[in-house]
Formats: structure tokens, C-alpha cells, sequence
């Protein structure tokens, strides 16, 4: 069976034109409700399901998206390839608003890192993720910005902070000082938690802001809002031209990183534990019973 595609949109992207035969998808986890109903069809031959990260009409902040749910929603819809498109701000002068970054590094500043991992509760796992970003991937959306004559950066460092209030002067400082080059408020856990769902991740961030270290420029959220609505359809130019680079099957490392991460028995698993994270550990249960 060949994999689905997952696009999670960000701020400015809700909705994904060009899918034809059209389905909306309502999943129940065991997490609770992912943000929004998943959008479903087809795009160059490829089924794709479409998430709006903060639901329809902007209506949930950072700490409130159910990052468990949306990428637990996903994975149990068959995807395991996941473009991310996610709005930030800029800790650098050469990239002003309206850039293209494709990060493939991640510092973490968020608080809630508890909720950003589905193990625990009888069944313990350790990933690998010295490279959070799926090199294999970024390197097809690398590719698909250059056949349409986009200038991106690739590569660079998303620092995530909690938000929903953007940085202090101080605190941006500190990030330009250490070399950071983005600054974003949720796709950190979207990695962390694609990346134990055995889904390949790759973000597209869409710069929208200098952050407040460029005093002349200070943030706000209409010309986020602004910014973003050029972004988003670029965005959509770019995950277009990717689609049918993705390959129809997955056998990338991310889509085995659990091999060597689980520590926990599988006679010592939790059975409700077990059962909540059936989509991701189906292999190992596929294993279990033979």
C-alpha cells in the first residue's frame, strides 16, 4: 500500500486547493481532538491529507494545539511523509520577510514537553534526533523550490519558544547572539513527535517578520497576517512541485526510527498504553503475532 502525504498548514494556510475528490475526515485519538477535521484527496495521483495546525479561522494559540492528536490523527490515515509549513520570524538581516527557510536544525525553548511524546505509561522510547528534519525530503523540497525559481534558504536553526506573545528585545538578542536563524512557537514538537510516529518530517518556514531586534520593524500580528498571505501561496507552489517527488513508498531512516528505540519488553508493555499507540507500533505488533 503506498504512503499518504501529510500537510500541516500554519498560520495564513487553512485549506489546500488542487485536491480532487474531496473528503473530510473527523479522527477520534486517544489524545483527545487534533486541531481541525483532516481534509483528504488526491494531488497528482498522491492521496494527501491536509491539517490546518491552529484549526479554521485561527482560532487555537501555540500552547493550545493537541500536537499528539494531529500527528497521531495523521498516522493512522497511512501518512508518513509530512510537509510542515509553518510561519516565523527572522534572527538575521539577509533574511527578510517573505524568504523561504528550509530549517533542518531545532532548539528547544518550549515548556510543555511532556505532551510532546507518545511514550510513557508502561512503555518507554528513546528516538534518535541528532537530525530532526528528514534530510531526504528537504533535499525534494530544496529541489522543487529551484525548478520554480524560488530563492530559500536551506538549512538553519528554528528556535521554538511557547509564545503566545512574541520575544522580549532581550530574548531576541540571545538567539541572534548564538547564531539562531528562525523563531517559531510550534513546529518543534511536531518533529519531535513525527519522529516517533515513524513519519518523515520537512518544514517549510515562511518568514513574516524581522522578530523585535530590528527596532525600526517590530512584530505584530497584522503584518504577520500580511506577510503570510504572500507566503501561503508560495507555499502551496512548493508542496505542489513536491508531490510527486515524494516516493510512493516509505523506507526512508525516519520511517524505521523505532527499531532501536523502544527500551521497554513487549511482554512488559502496558496493554492500554499498547492499544492507544496501535498506528505507530503496528509493526511491532504485526511481529508479536507471528
Amino acid at each position: 500500500m503506498n504512503s499518504a502525504i501529510g500537510v500541516i498548514g500554519g498560520s495564513g494556510l487553512y485549506d489546500m486547493e488542487g485536491l480532487v475528490n474531496r473528503t473530510e475526515c473527523r479522527v477520534e485519538t486517544p489524545f483527545g481532538d487534533p486541531s481541525d477535521v483532516l481534509i483528504g484527496g488526491e494531488m497528482d495521483g498522491r492521496q494527501v491529507w491536509f491539517l490546518p495546525r491552529h484549526g479554521k479561522g485561527h482560532r487555537l494559540l501555540p500552547t493550545e494545539i493537541n500536537h499528539r492528536a494531529n500527528i497521531w490523527a495523521l498516522r493512522s490515515l497511512g501518512v508518513r511523509h509530512l510537509i510542515a509549513v509553518t510561519a516565523v520570524g527572522s534572527l538575521k538581516e539577509e533574511l527578510p520577510p517573505r524568504t523561504i527557510v528550509l530549517p533542518d536544525q531545532f532548539f528547544d525553548r518550549t515548556t510543555q514537553r511532556a505532551q510532546h511524546t507518545f511514550f510513557g505509561q508502561g512503555i518507554v522510547a528513546h528516538v534518535s534526533f541528532g537530525q530532526p528534519i528528514s534530510q531526504a525530503l528537504s533535499g525534494i523540497l530544496e529541489e522543487a523550490v529551484k525548478e520554480l525559481g524560488i530563492s530559500a534558504q536551506v538549512g538553519g536553526v528554528y528556535v521554538n519558544i511557547d509564545g503566545p506573545a512574541f520575544s522580549t528585545r532581550a530574548e531576541s538578542e540571545m538567539y541572534r547572539h548564538f547564531g539562531y536563524d528562525i523563531i517559531g512557537m510550534t513546529n518543534m514538537a511536531e518533529a519531535k513527535l513525527a519522529r516517533e510516529a515513524e513519519i518523515a518530517l520537512a518544514t517549510i518556514g515562511l518568514v513574516t517578520d524581522y522578530d523585535c531586534w530590528k527596532e525600526e520593524e517590530e512584530v505584530d500580528a497584522q503584518s504577520v497576517v500580511e506577510h503570510m498571505r504572500v507566503n501561503s501561496a508560495t507555499a502551496k507552489k512548493i508542496i505542489r512541485a513536491a508531490i510527486n517527488k515524494i516516493p510512493l513508498t516509505a523506507d526512508w531512516p525516519e520511517h524505521h526510527s523505532l527499531d532501536r528505540a523502544i527500551m521497554t519488553a513487549s511482554s512488559d508493555w502496558d496493554k492500554t498504553t499498547k492499544e492507544a499507540l496501535a498506528p505507530i507500533l503496528k509493526p511491532f505488533l504485526s511481529k508479536e503475532s507471528n
